[in-house]
C-alpha cells in the first residue's frame, strides 16, 4: 500500500524529523499539535488559546489529508495540567458533533516548547 505525506501551510511546520500526517489506503495518521500559530509559530500564551490553535492545526491538516475533523476515529489528547480536561471538553464540542471519535487523555511532565497541550490523531478517510 503506497504512502501519501501530508502538508499544509495551514498548520506549523514540522519542528522535528515528522511529517504532519501521513495517508495510507484510506487512513491519515497525524502528527502531534501544538498551539503554535502556522504563520508566526510562535505559541499561544492561555490554555483556552492553546486548546483552540490546536484544534484549528488539526483541523487544517484534516482538510489537507481531504477530510474533516467529523473523520476522526481517534484523538489522543496530552494535557501538563490534567484540571485543563473541562475546558478541553467545552471547546472540542465546538468541533465536533456526534458520533464523537473514540479518545485519550494523558496528564504528562511537559510538553515541545512548553507547550500546555498537544493532540493526535486518526482520521478514517470515506
Amino acid at each position: 500500500m503506497s504512502r501519501t505525506i501530508i502538508s499544509t501551510v495551514h498548520a506549523p511546520a514540522a519542528i522535528g524529523t515528522y511529517s504532519q500526517a501521513v495517508k495510507v489506503g484510506n487512513t491519515v495518521y497525524l502528527s502531534g499539535q501544538i498551539a503554535l500559530d502556522p504563520q508566526t509559530m510562535q505559541l499561544k500564551d492561555t490554555i483556552e488559546a492553546q486548546i483552540v490553535q490546536v484544534f484549528e492545526n488539526l483541523k487544517a491538516v484534516c482538510e489537507a489529508a481531504g477530510g474533516s475533523l467529523q473523520d476522526m476515529a481517534k484523538l489522543n489528547i496530552f494535557l501538563t495540567d490534567l484540571s485543563h480536561f473541562a475546558l478541553v471538553n467545552e471547546i472540542m464540542a465546538r468541533y465536533f458533533s456526534q458520533p464523537y471519535p473514540a479518545r485519550a487523555a494523558v496528564g504528562v511532565a511537559s510538553l515541545p516548547r512548553g507547550a500546555l497541550v498537544e493532540m493526535d490523531g486518526i482520521l478514517e478517510l470515506a
